[in-house]
């Protein structure tokens, strides 16, 4: 399996993503939106980049299970309970520093939203990774 990651010499140059995946899988994985919650479903304490944190955490076993890393994925959507870029541009800079940070060199977007799901949270990240026969379990 391959994935391409291209960006059109007619759109800007984005800052570490790519505007164009492309891939020809044998095998897709959709993550349930990923969530701040620890192993007992509460709210991770420590604010947003703690949340961050914990969402990160939570992607790379979700993926694992799945058979996949963060170099399979060709999707990601980051939701942020902010009105503020430099909130957002925390969280960029955070996941761009951990574990997962090879998942956000594809297709990317990162938003602000009003609210999320469960009390106090304040950030989500909605995951798609492509394998190939190689990688799946």
């Amino acid at each position: 399996m391959s994935i391409l990651r291209t960006n059109p010499p007619a759109l800007h140059v984005p800052p570490g993503y790519h505007h164009v995946t492309v891939t020809e899988p044998t095998r897709l994985v959709f993550l349930a939106g990923q969530c701040p919650l620890d192993a007992e479903g509460a709210t991770v304490d420590g604010g947003l980049l703690a949340q961050v944190d914990q969402v990160v955490a939570n992607t790379l076993t979700a993926l694992e299970s799945a058979g996949a890393g963060p170099a399979d994925v060709v999707r990601t959507v980051i939701y942020v309970a902010t009105t503020s870029a430099d909130e957002l541009s925390a969280v960029w800079d955070r996941l761009n520093a951990s574990a997962l940070a090879e998942a956000f060199t594809t297709a990317s977007t990162l938003t602000g939203v009003t609210v999320l799901g469960y009390p106090g949270q304040l950030v989500e990240l909605d995951v798609t990774a492509a394998l190939g026969t190689s990688s799946a379990r």
